[in-house]
């Protein structure tokens, strides 16, 4: 078993950054494949960034690529994700996952365990 808490969302203004972060406890974190992943009102849980075990293999959803970099520090056991200039459309429910094989995947349901979600908003 995989806990997943993700922090750093807020309220910021078109043109601002956020770090978020989702600290992960239980199994060997390292072992995992993380992914970010987002969800708007009325909307489908969306691929926001994923990245391998290691850190050696990142990919991004073309909306935010060259404005979103996925990180983790696996001896914190923490992944994070830098948001640099967001956009109204980037308001959302953001979750980080976990996949057991070690590899990131674009689809949700190749993911193991899922975090509760942390709101960022970005105002016009």
């Amino acid at each position: 078993q995989v806990q997943l808490v993700e922090s750093g969302g807020g309220l910021v203004q078109a043109g601002g950054s956020l770090r978020l972060s989702c600290a992960a406890s239980g199994r060997t974190f390292s072992n995992y494949g993380m992914g970010w992943f987002r969800q708007a009102p009325g909307k489908e849980r969306e691929f926001v960034a994923g990245i391998s075990w290691s850190g050696g293999s990142t990919y991004y959803a073309d909306s935010v690529k060259g404005r979103f970099t996925i990180s983790r520090d696996n001896a914190k056991n923490t992944v994070y994700l830098q948001m640099n200039s967001l956009k109204p459309e980037d308001t959302a429910l953001y979750y980080c996952a976990a996949k057991a094989s070690g590899r990131w995947s674009i689809m949700v349901s190749h993911y193991d365990y899922w975090g509760q979600g942390t709101q960022v908003t970005v105002s016009s």
